[in-house]
């Protein structure tokens, strides 16, 4: 299978198809099928500015790992890693959306925070994953917001509902398949809250901040799940997560994939 490729799904004129993004981000190049093969091409492409960036994966579940920064432990759940390790919880697929599609808060979810994140797309069906073999059932990775109501969170004590709500697991902009090119123990990753204007860089950390890694992650998972082509793992959120209300935008920028930008509406 070929390496090196930014594959996104868009919204072109003909209707939604995948697509090869080039290494500028300005051509699409429609592909035949899906990204889990090497892609044939059907001679169709688009400048990206007249087609609509979509999520790159509609996943049959969203697999995250909670807690897996310690200093986003302390500063949510005010205790030590030491005493709250990683845990496991889905998102439905009902909450992905793409770049620039709002995400819309209900009147009942009273404090909801961003939570940039990096993403792992799986790319063939697997289960009881070694550690070490990580890579070798990962397509690609991309970036997700994890978008959480940390009052749902708390008061129903545990986070199907806080996490799971419609459009609150943004995802994109593509998928970079090229994973030999990424230091995934030295990532930087940002968030970026703009509110009534005036922009700030709330979460400032990098991957190195995991308390389990990758190949951890994975092998974890799969000793109770199977993984089919096309899910995603989210691997947990740095610090500096805060409240973002209507109105606000939202940015997470992981280096070496792009920027996932979301506005923030009432549902």
């Amino acid at each position: 299978m070929l390496v090196g490729m930014r594959f996104g799904r868009i919204a072109t004129p003909e209707g939604m198809t995948f697509a090869v993004i080039d290494d500028d981000a300005t051509t699409a190049k429609q592909i035949k099928g899906t990204p889990f093969t090497d892609p044939e091409y059907t001679g169709k492409e688009w400048a990206l500015e007249d087609v609509r960036l979509l999520a790159p994966m509609l996943p049959s579940k969203v697999v995250a790992i909670g807690r897996n920064y310690a200093d986003h432990v302390a500063e949510v759940f005010k205790q030590s890693a030491e005493h709250l390790p990683p845990t496991l919880f889905l998102k439905p697929p009902t909450a992905v959306i793409g770049p620039e599609a709002p995400i819309k808060i209900p009147e009942f979810a009273t404090r909801v925070e961003f939570e940039g994140e990096l993403a792992l797309v799986i790319g063939v069906p697997c289960k009881n994953v070694k550690a070490e073999d990580w890579k070798s059932v990962v397509r690609g990775v991309t970036i997700v917001n994890d978008v959480s109501s940390r009052d749902l969170q708390f008061s129903d004590g545990q986070w199907a509902r806080a996490k799971g709500i419609d459009t609150f697991c943004p995802l994109g902009p593509w998928i970079e398949t090229d994973l030999d090119k990424f230091d995934f123990d030295d990532l930087p990753i940002k968030a970026h809250l703009t509110h009534e204007g005036t922009t700030e860089t709330k979460q400032d950390s990098n991957s190195n901040q995991m308390i389990w890694k990758l190949g951890t992650i994975i092998e974890f998972i799969t000793s109770a799940y199977t993984l089919l082509p096309g899910d995603v793992i989210c691997t947990g959120s740095p610090a500096g997560t805060a409240e973002m209300v209507p109105g606000d935008t939202i940015e997470v920028e992981i280096g070496g994939i792009g920027t996932l930008k979301n506005p923030v509406e009432r549902a």
